[in-house]
């Protein structure tokens, strides 16, 4: 066929880039070829409209052994000559269209980035966005979602120890589903993603291929729209119990010292694959694909290159000892079969029967080399007007708190996510420390160590919406006090930026300005940034998604005996808030969803308070004087309360005024329900009071103290702690059963 720009047009590149790859190539690239540069180039792929703002980013430090960008996960040191690798990337779009496969892939896909790398993966997160939860829609995909992560999980055998879910609106069309996989290593046995050595063999080995996922990259750099469906056929299917004997052969075949180098295929398959283990290796391939295990007969060139069929490994082995690696995948029931071999130079072939489909130079394919690179127009958004004029003065003052606390506590993104994790195995492996005591962050157990890493997934993207810098500096910032709280050590982030499209100058402005933001507060915190993903194009007719750039942090136990747990723990003990309280509530769960208030301004931030209250909540438990700690969050210091009484069926008496000379002037409303950042809830014993107190560097309040099961507001009775836990545990649930 003729190629021409409107081919390449067909294919998602621009008319730049189509003379761009002329450029290279000397000469009008074939059909093939056109469909690898399509995918290669694709903003999935490529970054391109991202990766001049992403190298902004912080991503060095003392625990860092591999720079963002460099391997397939991010890799931190974590003594003991271990190291926790660890990634979270998105999987939107085909779990929008099919959200069982979508999410089962995305978790899938996550795993194989972990061991990849030599690393068991020992814990998984995510990261959910839906719409309105009444409606059908909603329901569907949530439920498709929940069961494709939790069929994926336990299958596969790691334990789903975390997470976070919000419902909004704006993600009706468009869903985010984010997952997060960590993994441990011993150091010296990591592997590289890198090809080197002429003559060595390249081999594929895990699942055949077949036409499921094609153009799946293409795919996940478009928009949303109603004939999204037409494109079903870029949902890749997975096969967990495919993927458990592929870690197994995998990691094996590792401690051979047989492998050169691996890299999984995901995104762009086979073509995506070579082209970044030889550009990184500064070699070229000599790849036969009619070699290539199939499930479908007469697969194409470009579709054997293209393909994104899960649960497949490309391996660079030392020449002269193919057997061994062989045997080890014959041994887990596993095809392995050599395709093509190192060459010197940087050109990729690619053959089928002996006939030459494609000659390209790897470089001229991946980030960081030829892909095209773009800086696009930003500018504040629109919308901002209404942010600036907004007027706390205008909400009336309730005067039912009561019934405003009962709201907030059904709110589907405040309630308990029961429903979601009973779905999840989260015991499997036995490492799990959060199962009969939660903490803020979730705890898994080094095996071998008294160590424990502390995981989480943190995100407001209203407060991104309302101020994209202030926004994102909180999420980092959660994302640190949440690991804090549960006794651990900040160590480094991965990132998952989930925008609308970058074309667009105000969604653009967003993903800037939560660049910047992110920088600073990682730099504050000295965790750098390890890798991620960007996921642009979630976006419908109706509009973009709020921005959401979820930060996934690991943090690190020395001695998991240490670990803080949020729960009350005795009647009697005494609460206080830590931090300074202030009278805010924008862009709170209150504003918002009682007063219906959409655009306000970011809730009250200081970076510096921040650090003081994290250094200050370390110390307290490293010294042991608290007995539980608890950030406040999404429905301000009410819900952190009962969030903490739940666990043991306790209650709590609180004033706002119980520090006679701590008198306030706070509006009840924001001091119960505000979402003032820097806060956190903590109790002792009723004998350190003193000692407690004059320690105290930072500002802090007596609340109240623990009591047996009533709960008591100002002197006023809300009832037992049990009727607010049941209104907690099944608001879920409950839409969810109507759709049963």
């Amino acid at each position: 066929m003729e190629i021409t720009f409107e081919t390449a047009e067909k294919l998602g590149l621009k008319k730049d880039e189509f003379e761009k790859i002329v450029a290279l190539l000397g000469r009008v690239p074939n059909f093939t070829e056109l469909s690898a540069y399509s995918v290669m180039w694709s903003e999935h792929c490529s970054y391109k409209n991202s990766i001049k703002w992403l190298k902004t980013l912080p991503r060095e430090g003392s625990k860092l052994l591999v720079k963002a960008g460099e391997e397939n996960a991010g890799l931190m040191d974590i003594g003991d000559g271990l190291g926790v690798v660890f990634k979270i990337e998105s999987h939107n779009h085909p779990s929008a269209i099919e959200p069982f496969q979508g999410a089962a892939t995305g978790v899938g896909g996550i795993h194989r980035d972990i061991f990849t790398m030599g690393a068991r993966p020992i814990a998984t997160l995510n990261s959910l966005r839906f719409g309105n939860i009444e409606n059908e829609k909603t329901q569907h995909l949530l439920s498709g979602v929940v069961s494709g992560i939790g069929h994926y999980g336990n299958c596969f055998g790691v334990p789903t120890v975390g997470g976070e879910i919000y419902f909004e609106e704006c993600y009706h069309t468009n869903p985010l589903v984010n997952a997060m996989s960590a993994g441990v290593v011993r150091l010296g046995e990591t592997v590289s993603a890198t090809a080197v050595g002429e003559g060595n063999p390249v081999f594929i080995a895990g699942s055949a291929t077949g036409k499921d996922g094609m153009g799946g990259a293409a795919f996940a750099s478009a928009d949303i729209t109603e004939n999204s469906a037409e494109d079903l056929p870029a949902v890749q299917v997975g096969d967990p119990f495919q993927e458990k004997k592929l870690l197994e052969a995998c990691l094996e075949v590792i401690q051979t010292g047989a492998v050169v180098g691996m890299q999984d295929m995901g995104a762009a398959g086979i073509i995506c694959s070579t082209a970044e283990t030889s550009a990184k290796g500064g070699v070229g391939m000599n790849i036969h694909l009619e070699k290539v295990p199939t499930r479908q007969k007469g697969m194409k060139a470009w579709e054997l290159l293209l393909s994104e069929s899960q649960e497949r490994m490309l391996l660079t082995v030392h020449r002269g000892r193919e057997k061994e690696v062989i045997d080890i995948f014959e041994k887990w029931d596993l095809p392995c079969q050599q395709i093509g071999e190192v060459t010197n130079g940087e050109m990729l072939r690619f053959y089928m029967n002996d006939t030459l489909e494609a000659e390209l130079p790897a470089e001229s394919l991946v980030l960081g080399g030829g892909a095209p690179v773009y800086e696009r127009e930003y500018r504040e958004p629109k919308y901002f007007e209404k942010i600036k004029a907004f007027d706390a003065a205008k909400i009336p003052v309730p005067k039912d708190l009561k019934s405003i606390a009962e709201k907030l506590i059904s709110l589907p993104s405040i309630a308990s996510k029961k429903w979601i994790y009973e779905q999840y195995d989260s015991m499997v492996g036995a490492a799990n420390l959060n199962t009969n005591a939660p903490s803020d962050a979730s705890l898994v157990a080094v095996r071998g160590t008294k160590k424990a890493l502390a995981l989480t997934t943190d995100c407001n993207s209203l407060y991104v919406f309302a101020d994209p810098f202030v926004g994102c500096m909180i999420a980092v910032s959660e994302a640190a006090r949440n690991i804090v709280c549960s006794g651990g050590i900040p160590l480094g982030v991965t990132n998952c930026l989930n925008f609308g499209n970058p074309y667009d100058p105000e969604v653009y402005y967003q993903f800037v300005q939560s660049i910047k933001g992110m920088s600073e507060a990682c730099l504050k915190f000295d965790t750098p940034v390890t890798g991620g993903n960007v996921s642009f194009y979630n976006q419908s007719p109706s509009g973009p998604v709020y921005p959401t750039p979820v930060i996934g942090m690991v943090g690190l136990l020395e001695d998991f005996e240490n670990k803080m747990t949020l729960d009350f723990k005795s009647e009697g003990d005494v609460i206080y808030l830590l931090g300074k309280n202030i009278e805010d509530f924008n862009s709170s769960e209150y504003l918002y969803k009682v007063c219906e208030v959409e655009y306000s301004p970011a809730p009250y931030f200081n970076l510096e308070e921040e650090f003081r209250l994290h250094e200050t909540v370390s110390f307290l438990i490293k010294n042991k004087m608290i007995l539980s700690a608890h950030d406040i969050s999404e429905g301000g210091l009410f819900i952190t309360l009962v969030e903490s009484a739940f666990q043991r069926n306790l209650g709590f008496t609180v004033n706002e005024h119980s520090d006679s000379y701590r008198k306030t002037t706070i509006r009840k409303d924001a001091f119960w329900f505000g979402e003032a950042q820097g806060r956190i809830v903590v109790t002792i014993k009723t004998d350190k009071i003193n000692e407690f107190e004059k320690g105290l560097k930072i500002p802090f309040q007596r609340l109240g103290s623990v009591t047996s099961g009533e709960i008591m507001i100002e002197s006023e009775s809300w009832g037992n702690i049990s009727d607010w836990k049941d209104k907690y545990d099944n608001a879920i649930g409950y839409f969810m059963k109507i759709q049963d």
